[in-house]
């Protein structure tokens, strides 16, 4: 699965690891977050995110 960085602060979402401050399972794709998941350090959309190259 792919990663995905906020490009407003540099929080790297890895789905390996998910969002266990949002009760995000590990495993969770990105495109499988909820509509209203926000950058858990600067609040960004995840409009703001974009794929981790590499």
């Amino acid at each position: 699965m792919q990663k995905y960085e906020c490009t407003l602060c540099g929080y790297i979402y890895d789905p390996a690891v998910g969002d266990p401050d949002s009760d995000v399972q590990a495993g969770t794709a990105f495109d499988a977050l909820p509509a209203d998941w926000v950058c858990p350090l600067c609040g960004a959309e995840k409009s703001d995110f974009e794929v981790v190259e590499g």
